[in-house]
């Protein structure tokens, strides 16, 4: 695709031969002398280091029939997350009662990869960006799942929640995950890989099962959808009852993205709860703490609540954690909410930033990146990725 520059293009085996010049890709990869010296429990990966499983997981995925006849893209982006699959284990790995573990290594190594494909590779700021980039870190999001698919509580929800996100992500399906998951399994050492891969096999046979294997359920209206997506319902063919009485829109993404332009453009008629403004009435700094502000804020927004008046909610609401909470707050006295997030490339949002009246330091930005998290399409009845 056209955003990719040419030293992520050179990373990509290509037909005839399917070779993989590794020499090429760790000058390009910057964790590969990390992922060196990264060990593992002997009992998953007899292989050793995280590198070395990297090399092989990437060897097995690129031999399947069904990776080679994949869309150019689409190889791209699968074979992306197996390469950064496991960068998670850099800063996650470490010895418990004398076996090395990873927790979250999933969570963090796709908040990594994103920050790298956003910054470093200009993908941000476009649809297909967007898509690209998302899909990449949904895959390593979510590699895990199916080889212990049969841990989970209720594995049928997790495989359609999961299998909702395509909406955003459009190239995202089960199947490729489940690609993913074999390659990892298939690409290692260790006496459960046969044990392991019949799991990712039996996964991908339960979603096609439910009808989610290559793209999301199918439910019978918005309302039923988000209904199960919460986990109001565990009945994903039942039809939900809607009693909200209209909408807050919950508005985020990085300063200088061009959240109070797009108000402007879109929306009108609409009040705006805006976390910078309570700050400048407050005199309160984004640095200093922001108990305060928010209170405020909530205050403003249940006063709308009570009165049924549809709102904007404007702040970065960079993470999971700090949606759900305004997200339960608004349902809770019966709105829909949709969640608006907004990108813009990286080196514009910085230079819109610096047009700003209260410019947010450069560093401060780049943290938030390190911790941003896209919304997944079950945080809200309505869920939308705009690029401006």
């Amino acid at each position: 695709m056209e955003y990719l520059q040419k030293q992520l293009l050179s990373l990509f085996p290509k037909t005839p031969d399917w070779k993989i010049d590794w020499e090429q890709i760790k000058k390009q990869f910057p964790w590969a002398e990390s992922m060196q010296q990264i060990q593992q429990t002997a009992v998953w990966h007899a292989e050793g280091d995280v590198w070395t499983h990297t090399q092989m997981v990437c060897e097995e995925l690129i031999r399947m029939q069904t990776f080679r006849t994949l869309s150019k893209q689409k190889q791209q982006e699968v074979f992306l997350a197996a390469l950064l699959h496991d960068i998670g284990k850099i800063p996650c790995t470490r010895m418990e009662d004398g076996v090395w573990t990873s927790p979250n290594h999933a969570i963090v190594g796709s908040r990594m990869a994103r920050e790298w494909l956003w910054k470093e590779f200009g993908l941000s700021g476009t649809k297909s960006a967007c898509i690209f980039r998302e899909t990449v870190c949904e895959l390593i999001r979510y590699h895990a799942v199916p080889p212990h698919i049969l841990t989970q509580e209720n594995p049928e929800q997790r495989l359609i929640r999961i299998a909702a996100n395509e909406e955003l992500a459009e190239d995202f399906s089960l199947e490729l995950l489940c690609m993913l998951s074999a390659a990892d399994v298939l690409g290692r050492i260790t006496d459960r890989k046969e044990e392991a891969f019949e799991i990712v096999e039996l996964c991908a046979e339960t979603a096609k099962d439910i009808g989610c294997f290559q793209k999301p359920f199918c439910f019978c209206d918005e309302f039923s959808k988000y209904a199960y997506l919460s986990g109001r319902t565990t009945q994903p063919e039942i039809e939900w009852y809607h009693q909200a009485w209209g909408e807050v829109i919950l508005l985020g993404g990085l300063p200088g993205t061009g959240k109070d332009t797009w108000i402007r453009t879109y929306v009108q008629g609409y009040p705006v709860i805006s976390l910078d403004e309570i700050r400048k009435q407050m005199h309160i700094s984004p640095r200093e703490a922001q108990g305060a502000v928010i209170n405020a804020a909530k205050e403003q927004a249940k006063e709308y609540l009570r009165r049924k008046q549809p709102f904007i909610w404007n702040a970065t609401n960079l993470t999971p954690v700090i949606r759900e909470k305004q997200v339960r707050l608004f349902e809770g006295y019966h709105a829909d909410v949709r969640i608006v997030f907004l990108e813009t490339g990286w080196k514009e949002g910085l230079e819109r930033n610096r047009q700003r009246t209260e410019e947010v330091p450069e560093t401060v930005i780049s943290d938030m990146l390190q911790k941003m998290v896209l919304p997944e399409r079950g945080e809200a009845q309505f869920v939308e990725w705009n690029c401006v």
